[in-house]
């Protein structure tokens, strides 16, 4: 933490990215606790990935509600939250409830993710819905507070530039 304020980031991005392996670093790193938003969809979300079926914005509201009171209700600790966030109404969801909330994009060519998805094994998320989440992903805004990480590195130098952007942006704006 830093001038007294707890972290709350969002590391974001479409399925395959590294979403989860980073997010767990980066909390490492900083101290703070990680969560994996995976794990707050209701059964009825993750039946329906799993059979291949995209999901409706309907069916992510409650989820992307959870996902801010996580971050809200960190308690001063600071929390990392792996979700995927892909587009710019889903995001200001999150912020509605934790307007601190700054994003993380983990970026890669459709080839590199392709390959990653094609690679996975035991995830829910079947690699035949990487084209829809791609199809519906919104790049950050000049608006929103974050930055975009290219997870072609390797996983220290990804885990590095996020870090580096959170201190210098919290020596900047939150000291």
């Amino acid at each position: 933490m830093s001038g007294g304020r707890a972290r709350a980031i969002v590391v974001m991005g479409v399925s395959a990215a590294g979403k989860s392996t980073i997010a767990a670093r980066l909390a490492g790193e900083l101290g703070c606790r990680w969560i994996d938003a995976d794990d707050l969809h209701p059964a009825s979300n993750v039946a329906k990935m799993a059979a291949g079926e995209p999901l409706t914005d309907d069916d992510r509201w409650p989820w992307l509600d959870e996902v801010g009171r996580r971050l809200a209700n960190d308690a001063g600790r600071g929390t990392v939250i792996a979700c995927s966030a892909l587009r710019r109404a889903y995001r200001d969801r999150i912020r509605r409830l934790a307007p601190e909330a700054v994003f993380v994009h983990l970026t890669a060519s459709p080839e590199l993710l392709e390959r990653r998805a094609a690679a996975r094994t035991g995830h829910f998320m079947p690699a035949s819905l990487l084209a829809s989440q791609i199809a519906l992903l919104e790049h950050l805004d000049d608006d929103e507070v974050g930055v975009a990480v290219d997870v072609a590195a390797d996983i220290p130098a990804i885990v590095g530039a996020a870090r580096d952007w959170i201190l210098a942006r919290e020596r900047g704006a939150w000291s």
